[in-house]
């Protein structure tokens, strides 16, 4: 059966995204059919309008909970939606219609249990200490193979069985890259995700830390830990970017090193206290 033939159902776990949820849904809807995607968003301990500018869109579902907490606005929503493939989507990205019909797509691959799309990652107007950590970043090729750092996780319905077995996570999306198979994941060059980048060198070291954290915590899991290494960055691989462009790559390599330094310190500090619930946010890029 091919997944274009059924409803796909889109969960956006929102705390606080008054500002940007609406833009989200107007991208998902914009050329989609009448009861096309079955999408759900789960306002999560918000103080602010999201659940109202949600609910203001046709075709949207909203559940409402006290509890801010991103895995347990993920499981609310699964206890009521029905589709899949099952895209878990971040309120503060862009995605629209044709790129959900790709992403559905590459599941008529049975092979395939988790997909997510190509990375698009505007820097206008951010100063060069973001610019340049992005520039090395979207080279690596664990970043470019994997499905974490893109906002969107698509899953098969035997992919979503396995996902939900795991504990909560902070880091669901490094989650659903490390627990399938090269083979078993895509990422799907025909559908584009737009990640908005923090603006400020401060709100980037912030969501870096949380990465670092979520991937130490990866690796204390027994379903995650052997392959919890290939999320992280190689020498090798940033030493292959500052050759490929000497004069302009090595300043920037450089720049990614010390900042990836100071990542590691504020990291292994959350993980000595085991701090692995504070949600370190970019409000800068809202």
């Amino acid at each position: 059966m091919r997944y274009s033939a059924i409803v796909v159902s889109v969960v956006i776990p929102a705390h606080n995204e008054a500002s940007v949820v609406g833009r989200l849904l107007s991208g998902l809807l914009a050329g989609a059919a009448p009861g096309e995607f079955e999408i759900w968003v789960v306002a999560n301990g918000c103080t602010d309008d999201t659940a109202e500018i949600a609910g203001a869109f046709a075709d949207v579902k909203v559940l409402i909970t006290p509890q801010a907490n991103k895995h347990a606005a993920m499981r609310l929503a699964d206890e009521h939606a029905e589709g899949f493939p099952r895209l878990y989507v971040d309120a503060d990205v862009e995605l629209g219609s044709e790129d959900v019909r790709a992403l559905a797509a590459a599941f008529d691959d049975a092979d395939v249990l988790a997909a997510g799309p190509s990375r698009a990652l505007p820097n206008e107007r951010r100063p060069w200490t973001v610019r340049w950590f992005y520039d090395v970043w979207d080279e690596l090729p664990v970043v470019r193979a994997g499905l974490f750092g893109r906002g969107v996780v698509g899953v098969s319905r035997e992919g979503w069985e396995r996902l939900r077995a795991l504990p909560p996570l902070l880091g669901d999306d490094l989650a659903a890259s490390l627990l399938f198979e090269p083979s078993q994941r895509r990422v799907v060059p025909e559908a584009t995700v737009v990640v908005h980048p923090p603006r400020t060198g401060r709100a980037l070291l912030k969501i870096r830390t949380r990465a670092l954290v979520s991937t130490l915590q990866a690796a204390d899991d027994p379903e995650l830990a052997s392959a919890s290494g290939s999320a992280r960055t190689s020498v090798s691989d940033l030493r292959a970017i500052a050759l490929a462009s000497p004069v302009r790559a090595t300043p920037k390599v450089v720049w990614f090193m010390a900042l990836t330094v100071a990542t590691k310190i504020r990291a292994r500090r959350a993980v000595r206290t085991k701090d692995f619930r504070t949600w370190h946010r970019d409000d800068t890029s809202r």
